[in-house]
């Protein structure tokens, strides 16, 4: 959204109804309309996202090392979606064990609502490892790879 300048995203389908709206904080507020029909299966990690503020961006946490691991950071999904290591199947995966990474760097693509997401390290270091498979779906907050700082 911050790239594309917008503001509010709103798409609405048989019954179900999903608004985006980018708070005074630059971070998404997701509400969600009744539906018609049962609650998607995704409904609950957008709530949870809309009701999760807090300051800095989404992956805020993906810079906070663990108490066990000094100097190691996660990059965490900031949306549902799918998984994906390149941008088709024939291209090479954007970062492997051992690449360099800049804040800016894009590491991987998560595709959501038929919408392909490229999604950047926003930290500087070393991959030491991919904790998502291609192809496999991710929550909000999940742990897609594992980063040396620095």
């Amino acid at each position: 959204m911050k790239r594309s300048e917008l503001t509010e995203f709103a798409v609405e389908d048989e019954g179900f109804k999903l608004k985006i709206r980018r708070g005074g904080n630059g971070l998404p507020v997701v509400s969600q309309g009744p539906s018609a029909s049962s609650t998607p299966p995704f409904a609950m990690p957008f709530e949870q996202a809309a009701v999760a503020p807090g300051p800095g961006p989404l992956n805020s946490d993906a810079s906070a090392p663990s108490k066990d691991e000094e100097g190691v950071a996660y990059i965490k999904s900031p949306m549902v979606g799918t998984f994906y290591r390149a941008a088709s199947p024939d291209s090479k995966s954007f970062v492997e064990e051992n690449s360099k990474v800049t804040e800016s760097s894009v590491i991987c693509i998560i595709e959501a609502m038929k919408i392909m997401n490229e999604i950047q390290a926003e930290i500087k270091g070393t991959i030491l490892e991919a904790l998502v498979e291609n192809g496999q779906p991710v929550e909000y907050g999940q742990k897609l790879f594992k980063v040396k700082q620095g």
